[in-house]
Formats: C-alpha cells, structure tokens, sequence
C-alpha cells in the first residue's frame, strides 16, 4: 500500500507539472499571435492615413510660405514691388491651394480592442476539476501462473464488477530488466506466453480498456513466475521440416523427403498437458499425424503405428496403429490439440494386463475430446512426441 501510495503521488505530481508547463506554454504562444494580429492590423490601416496626413502638411506649408512671399512683394519698392507681385502671382497660379487629399470619415477609422471571453475560466475550471481519478485497486488482476515447458500460462479475471472491458493488455519482463513489452492484446482472459527460459523469474501485469474508451486502467500489481519444465524442441536437421528459432515451430516445406519428425528428447512426462497449434495448414492426407511415442523409430512414415498414439489430420485417432472408432474434428488452421496422458493406478499399484503398462489418454480439439487407455510393452517415464505430414504448408507449434 505504501509503496503504491508512493508512486501515485509521484506521478500525479509529476503529470500536473507537466501539465502546468504545458499550458503555460500554451497561453503565451496565444498570446503572442493576438499581439502580432495588433501589430498587422495598425501597420496596414496607419499607412494611408500617414500618407495623407503627410501630403496636408505638406500643402499647408506651401501655403504659409506663399502667404510670407506676399507679403515680403507688398512691402517693397513701386518697381520692385511690380516685379516681384508679377512673380508672386505667375507662381500662386501654378499652385492649387484647394486640393487637399481625401480624409476617410471618422467611422471608417479602425479601433482596435481585444475581446477576451471570462467563461472559458469556468470551462477550464470544470475540466480541471474532472481531470484524473485515484483508484485504490485496479479494475483487473492476474488470477493464476501455470508453468508449461518453455512457457507461462498467465491467467487473469476482472475484479471491478462496474468495469465493461473492450480489451485486455498483458505485459512482462525478465526480473532482471527495467522494462515491460507487450506479449499480448485482445478480449481472452489468459494467454500462453513462450519467450520463457527455464528457472529464470519473469513478471506479468495486465490492464484494460473500458468499451469505448481509448486509455489503459491501471495496471495490476505485478506477479512473478518461472517455469522449471524444460522446452519442448523439435529435432533439428531434418530435410523436410524447417524449424523457429526457439525450434518450437515446425514447418513441413517443399523437400520430398518424408517420415516422421520427433522431439528432440523425451521432454514429455506422464500428468502434464501436451498442446499442438496448427499454425497454418497444408493439403491433407490420411497418413498425416500427431502425437506420442514410447521411442523414435526410424523409417516409420507416420505414427500411426505401435508404441504410439496419435490424431490424424482428418480428425482419426490411432492407438499402437488401430483406428478408434470415436472420431474427432478435422485439423484446421488455429486448431489447437492437447494431450492429457496419466499413470493408471489401483492403490499403490500400477495395473498392467498381460505385461503391458497401461496409460489413460485424452486428446481434445476444437472443445472435443476422446478418452482411451494405451497399453505399452513397458514403463516409460517419459515419452517423445512427433509429427508427419505429407505435402507442404503445415506449420505446428509445441508446447
């Protein structure tokens, strides 16, 4: 509480800041164009009025020094004073003293003024007001970390029952870094993240979007987890298939080279949940396959085959190389089939029949499942998974 307490006070000091410098910014920057707009409207409506009051002026002092220059020709002599009244008025009669410029009328005249609005003090003051909100949790938390080999299932729930959510956002990090990265975005409450290495902490948090709404809630207090559980691989340098980079990704290419394409160990234990994601799909065919096997066995075009149990493309289930009769869905792109196999035990004791030890299988896909037990030749505490497909453009996901 303290420490989040801490925090909410450090960022809404700092917003505000922000904010206030912002808007400071804001108001000078308006307040120097409305005094440019005063400086253009005296510079274009002075200019004429400059113009004409320098041409009266101009003419009245042409008057004054013409009504001297009569009056120096009066005073003198009667033959000088003839001369120089015949000057005098050879020049007055060259000289309009009755044009003046025109003057605009006085309503004509600019005057300038600033017109400020007060009411926008009471709609600032009311969004001000309204801005920003304090929440003592938030409208989301992750409800749930399950390790998986190579990744973490982060599950989440909303726990504010007023909160409508539009979409979820999911972060994490390694413990170690300073910074969160987006792993997911979408309605779904739990997400599969596979950047994961084994025995190493990572924390999640996740936030919302509320309907209609473009801002983020506050995100959730941080989880941590790790998954102990080594990733599952697909075997490299097989000519038919091309592998990511964490060689969780298998994709069937063009080579003509065909069989199946095994894990890269035994990384499979009895009581956890093996899933399969088509990524894409290809043109399918009755041989194509995948699922489990007690051993690699070379040469093999297909798991359907003993020792192993597998679901085919076109949705048939095989058990040590027999077709069920229960029939699953056809594999399509985004189909995502799972594995459940467990022990089956009768108190202490493990049931076999005949020398075989028997294992309780479920595969679901597309929110159907079969159950059917398997029967081995002997104990396997770890089996291998595998994949076959026939022609170009299947791409599956392990995990």
């Amino acid at each position: 509480i303290k420490e989040s307490a801490s925090q909410t006070r450090n960022v809404l000091k700092q917003h505000f800041s922000d904010l206030k410098e912002t808007l400071g910014k804001l108001l000078d920057e308006r307040l120097v164009t409305l005094l440019q707009e005063v400086d253009t409207i005296e510079q274009e409506t002075i200019k004429p009025l400059d113009d004409c009051q320098k041409l009266i002026e101009h003419g009245v002092n042409t008057a004054e020094d013409l009504v001297r220059e009569g009056e120096i020709a009066i005073l003198g002599g009667i033959e000088e004073q003839n001369e120089k009244l015949w000057s005098f008025t050879k020049k007055a009669s060259h000289i309009q003293l009755d044009s003046l410029p025109e003057v605009p009328l006085l309503v004509d005249v600019p005057c300038l003024s600033a017109q400020l609005d007060d009411s926008i003090l009471n709609i600032v003051k009311d969004h001000i007001f309204k801005h920003g909100t304090v929440a003592s949790r938030p409208p989301v938390q992750i409800e749930e970390l399950i390790e998986k080999p190579g990744g973490i299932i982060v599950r989440w729930c909303k726990v504010d029952d007023d909160f409508t959510v539009q979409d979820y956002r999911l972060q994490f990090r390694r413990c170690t870094s300073n910074h969160f990265e987006d792993v997911y975005v979408g309605c779904e409450t739990e997400f599969i993240v596979l950047h994961i290495d084994p025995n190493v902490d990572y924390q999640f948090r996740v936030c919302a979007r509320g309907d209609g709404r473009q801002e983020w809630s506050p995100w959730s207090i941080p989880q941590t987890g790790h998954s102990t559980l080594v990733p599952h691989e697909w075997t490299t340098g097989f000519e038919g298939y091309s592998l990511s980079s964490r060689r969780n990704i298998a994709l069937r290419n063009d080579c003509e080279s065909s069989g199946v394409l095994y894990s890269r160990a035994p990384t499979y234990f009895c009581g956890q949940t093996l899933t399969f994601r088509v990524e894409t799909v290809g043109q399918p065919d009755r041989r194509d396959s995948i699922g489990v096997c007690a051993e690699r066995q070379s040469g093999c075009d297909s798991l359907q085959r003993d020792q192993a149990v597998c679901i085919s493309t076109n949705g048939a289930v095989f058990v040590n190389g027999k077709e069920m009769t229960n029939q699953l869905p056809a594999v399509t792109s985004g189909s995502t089939v799972t594995f459940d196999i467990e022990t089956v035990t009768l108190g202490t004791s493990t049931i076999s029949e005949g020398g075989n030890f028997k294992l309780r299988v479920t595969i679901s896909s597309n929110n159907r499942e079969v159950v059917f037990d398997w029967l081995l030749d002997q104990s396997c505490g770890s089996l291998y998974f595998g994949c076959s497909f026939f022609y170009p453009g299947w791409k599956v996901l392990v995990f």
